[in-house]
């Protein structure tokens, strides 16, 4: 059997979960039940996925058994199936937490009925999005999650969300709109939005409209991806979402815009024409997004403004054009999307136990929760690529692409990308030195259980205890980052394989449309690259 075919069932499924944790809206057990089971069954089909194509290559699925370029069609390679596996694992954890949060809060009706079916169609759109073998189901998936994520942002109806959730809402509509003008425009161009076949149709347009159609897309998929200019929505908006919204949105959301970039630039715009440009993005993204990290005093708005900034990373190995520096950011795409949802989890965290997210407020947790400590330790230190983490082995891989590359923008781009990890080392430290390190009473407005006594015996001294789920959730999350440097090797290797299959663009085309069409196409259109 083909496990290639079964991937329709990594959207399907979730969908299936939403639909039955809605029926059951009135019982949280079940819900509850529903959702982690049948999000862990995605999870482990997606593993077989990846398994199947873990030595390359690349298969299509035609949905309905229309051939392409006519129907949907879902394609499973490296790449794609790496990201379900990394974006499903950080789902399924950041669902035991949250699951975890509301137990412990005795909140059993809404919001987390309704948390539960709107998650999974998240969840359901991010899959759709990364298998997504054509332009119009690419915006189908991104519309998909962005109307789930358009409630979990405002879950609770507090002023501060609401208002977050309008700039956010406005910015992704803007965004979808500029998607689906570009759709509409490539079409009247080519005939065609399958991307396979626009693989090979979009070379024989003369260079002013190709050049017009692939801005669009980018400033579409930029927008989603946050890249500078274009990230000033950002960190106003995924702070004051819930501790789980936020991090699932930090982990994931961002990286399908990256993930469409990615597509974009290799398969549809193969080449050069516009690698100046995005090392330029790449830099402005990187420096200024860690220079607005540095000036934050709130936890959740400074991991805010680092997720922006090493954005900047990705966006430079894929400016690069060349298998080591793509492949380096295919690794540092998944070494992010874990580490930074690890760290808005251990957010949580903080703020239930000291009663704050800022760090004017927070001190002496280090002695009032060492395993908290601990959890916040090991991602900050893989965020900011301290050996011998995978950040670190990611921002190597990138560097050298770099040097290697050889050119003044491409030094530049190596120069900015140190200092930029640099600067992250100083915003985390500056965080654990006045969150976890410094005594209570040194704290600017510290909390009063901060600066209690320990209780003796049988004492009432009130203490935030953390609940059992929300630290084995994170713990899980945090594991799994040290397991990306301990599987480096195996992950790079892929990584470079997945790289060199979508700059080669041959085993993609081929797999969607047939040798007999897509070998003298290729011929014509001037091969794989």
């Amino acid at each position: 059997m083909n496990l290639a075919s079964l991937a329709p069932l990594a959207v399907v499924l979730p969908i299936l979960g939403a639909a039955l944790t809605f029926v059951l809206i009135r019982h949280s057990r079940a819900q509850r039940a529903v959702s982690i089971g049948l999000l862990s069954l995605t999870l482990l089909l997606e593993c077989l996925l990846l398994a199947s194509v873990w030595n390359g290559g690349t298969a299509a699925v035609n949905i309905g058994g229309w051939v392409p370029p006519w129907g949907i069609v879902m394609v499973v390679d490296q790449f794609s199936s790496l990201m379900l596996v990394v974006s499903s694992a950080v789902s399924l954890a950041v669902l035991v937490y949250a699951t975890g949060q509301g137990m412990a809060d005795g909140d059993q009706d809404a919001p987390v009925s309704i948390f539960h079916p709107t998650y999974l169609i998240l969840v359901a759109g991010v899959s759709n999005a990364f298998l997504s073998g054509d332009l119009f189901n690419l915006y189908v998936g991104f519309e998909i999650l962005l109307t789930a994520s358009y409630v979990l942002m405002t879950l609770g109806g507090t002023g501060p969300r609401i208002r977050a959730g309008v700039t956010y809402v406005v910015v992704s509509v803007v965004s979808s709109v500029l998607f689906l003008i570009a759709i509409a425009m490539v079409y009247g161009a080519t005939g065609t939005v399958n991307m396979a076949d626009l693989a090979i149709k979009l070379a024989e347009l003369d260079q002013g409209t190709r050049t017009l159609l692939h801005v669009m897309l980018l400033v579409a998929f930029g927008i989603k991806a946050a890249v500078f200019p274009l990230s000033f929505w950002l960190p106003d908006s995924y702070p004051t979402a819930p501790a789980p919204v936020t991090a699932v949105f930090a982990g994931l959301l961002t990286k399908v815009g990256v993930y469409a970039m990615v597509r974009t630039e290799t398969l549809l715009f193969p080449g050069d024409s516009l690698n100046t440009p995005l090392m330029v993005v790449a830099l402005l993204t990187m420096v200024v997004g860690i220079l607005g990290a540095l000036a934050q005093s709130d936890i959740k708005r400074l991991l805010s403004f680092t997720l922006v900034s090493h954005i900047g990373y990705m966006v430079f190995g894929l400016a690069m054009s060349s298998v080591a520096g793509l492949a380096a950011a295919v690794f540092y795409v998944a070494h992010h999307i874990t580490i930074q949802t690890s760290l808005f989890l251990v957010t949580g965290l903080i703020e239930r136990r000291g009663g704050s997210s800022s760090v004017d407020r927070l001190a002496g947790l280090a002695k009032l929760s060492p395993l908290l400590a601990l959890l916040f330790f090991v991602p900050g230190m893989n965020l900011a690529g301290i050996p011998p983490f995978s950040g670190f082995l990611g921002k190597l891989g990138l560097m050298q692409a770099g040097v290697a590359l050889g050119t003044p923008l491409a030094y530049t781009l190596v120069i900015g990308g140190v200092l930029t990890s640099l600067l992250t080392l100083l915003a985390v430290a500056r965080v654990w030195n006045r969150a976890f390190w410094r005594k209570a009473e040194d704290a600017e407005h510290p909390d009063p259980v901060l600066l209690a006594a320990p209780a003796p015996e049988g004492g009432t001294t009130p203490v935030r205890l953390l609940p059992r789920t929300m630290v084995g959730s994170t713990l899980g999350l945090v594991v799994l980052g040290v397991a990306l440097t301990v599987f480096a090797g195996p992950l790079f290797q892929v990584a470079d394989q997945s790289a060199a299959a979508m700059l080669d663009r041959s085993s993609y085309i081929q797999a969607v449309l047939g040798d007999g069409v897509a070998a003298p196409a290729l011929a014509l259109s001037g091969g794989g690259k």
